[in-house]
């Protein structure tokens, strides 16, 4: 990327005045798939509000809901910077301008893909203006770019399924094969985020670079059988596979209560509980909505008691991904 012209015509006169654009919150890692694995959810997610102008190049207007901590230059902030590339690599970025504002409604390091759900919208927004020449496919790299910015890791498990919508597989990087999978009907997320900070880079440094062979062949097993069962929309199958025994032990440490709220979410009849992304939101999959609102009211009760704040979300699994507001 922008060093490669994309070969798409543009048609000048047709490219809109403004867009508003929404993009969906993930949960990556699926808690065995690591790097490989994420759904989209209904809530929370990100709104890009992108407007032509006459003079050319990108700049980000306005950020709401970030107490400041997002940058304004257009050249840092993930949104502004991957779209600026996209106008490069179509050859238009000296004969459009766009302004950005973009519209937090979800916490930033939260391990709910903030910076994902920011620059798909982005993306997804610039592309819709230009009266959407690209693919969703083709949109995947800059994504991927956008999270390699934001974090120094350009990794898809977020992007991908913020892009894609639904549950999506990353079979591999090189070249990028993203593979959407089966949403079970009754699949559900109950989420959490306790008001503890966990960075990213912080949560990836404690990554071990080696793993033992058995504990290995557990993981692909398990990778293996939540797949299958995702196929055959079979919940225990589900259940029993959907445990990590490679990274939650690892990045468990870092979330207080941890392994309580595990067991509460366990004992209210979750399919199973473990780590959204690289926390310190934890997600219950169940089978229904009843249980997964049970499930998060008695963590945030829990939590409560041992004076921890928190937000909570429900929902379905998004299969739709990002899509343009009237």
């Amino acid at each position: 990327m922008s060093k490669n012209k994309v070969d798409k015509k543009i048609d000048f006169a047709k490219i809109l005045d403004n867009v508003r654009v929404f993009a969906p919150a993930t949960v990556a890692n699926m808690i065995c798939g690591f790097d490989i694995l994420g759904f989209a959810v209904d809530k929370p997610g990100d709104e890009v509000k992108m407007y032509r102008v006459d003079e050319p190049g990108v700049r980000i207007r306005s950020i709401e809901g970030d107490d400041g901590r997002l940058p304004l230059d257009a050249d840092k902030n993930t949104v502004s910077a991957c779209v600026k590339l996209l106008l490069v690599d179509l050859g238009i970025d000296k004969e459009i301008g766009v302004e950005i504002d973009l519209i937090k409604h979800m916490p930033i390091g939260s391990g709910l893909g903030s910076s994902s759900a920011s620059t798909v919208a982005g993306l997804f927004a610039i592309n819709a203006l230009l009266g959407n020449p690209l693919t969703k496919e083709e949109l995947m790299p800059y994504c991927v770019e956008g999270e390699r910015l934001a974090c120094g890791h350009g990794h898809a498990d977020n992007v991908a399924p913020a892009l894609m919508g639904g549950i999506t597989l990353i079979r591999g990087y090189d070249p990028l094969d993203v593979i959407k999978l089966p949403v079970p009907e009754d699949l559900y997320a109950g989420i959490v985020f306790p008001q503890v900070d966990v960075p990213t880079r912080d949560a990836r440094q404690l990554i071990k670079e080696k793993v033992l062979l058995k504990d290995a062949v557990v993981q692909w097993g398990n990778i293996a059988g939540l797949i299958s069962g995702l196929y055959q929309s079979d919940y225990a199958l589900i259940s029993r596979s959907m445990h990590d025994v490679l990274i939650e032990p690892t990045r468990a440490i870092l979330i207080p209560e941890f392994y309580e709220m595990k067991r509460i979410a366990l004992e209210e009849g979750a399919l199973s509980f473990g780590i959204s992304g690289s926390g310190p939101s934890v997600v219950a999959i169940t089978k229904g909505q009843a249980i997964a609102e049970r499930i998060t009211e008695k963590i945030q009760q829990h939590l409560t008691k041992n004076e921890i704040d928190s937000f909570k979300y429900v929902s379905s699994v998004n299969v739709e991904g990002p899509k343009v507001l009237l």
